[in-house]
């Protein structure tokens, strides 16, 4: 921010020395319309006309540039949105998953087992 307020006050010096050195009076014509007036504002008003005009034609293309921005961050919530229900269905099958598997892990262990040693019969101390 005082960089920019530094910048500011230099050229400001800049155009009001600039204005003091170039009092000389030139005619302007232009068409149909003719005007006197001092070199520096013929000058400064020709520089800020430019500056509209670059401005008028840069336009167009911020303008898509926002709504392309805009768009794109669109599309990106809701590819983040889609991830994140992707996700959290992979859990949810995942969780499925190892339901299924434990009981007939469990079903396996007793089939192996003979049926004496099955496991430990309540009050025995195995």
């Amino acid at each position: 921010m005082q960089l920019i307020v530094i910048l500011s006050i230099v050229v400001a010096i800049g155009g009001v020395s600039f204005a003091l050195q170039n009092q000389m009076t030139v005619t302007v014509s232009f068409l149909m319309w003719r005007f006197d007036s001092s070199l520096a504002m013929v000058i400064l008003v020709s520089l800020a006309l430019g500056a509209c005009v670059v401005l008028l034609a840069s336009l167009p293309a911020q303008i898509r540039n926002r709504f392309g921005a805009a768009r794109s961050r669109k599309q990106s919530d809701s590819a983040e949105t889609t991830r994140r229900q992707l996700q959290e269905r992979v859990t949810e099958l995942e969780n499925q998953l190892a339901a299924q598997r434990k009981p007939a892990a469990m079903q396996h262990q007793d089939e192996n087992l003979p049926a004496s040693s099955a496991g430990p019969t309540p009050g025995s101390s195995g």
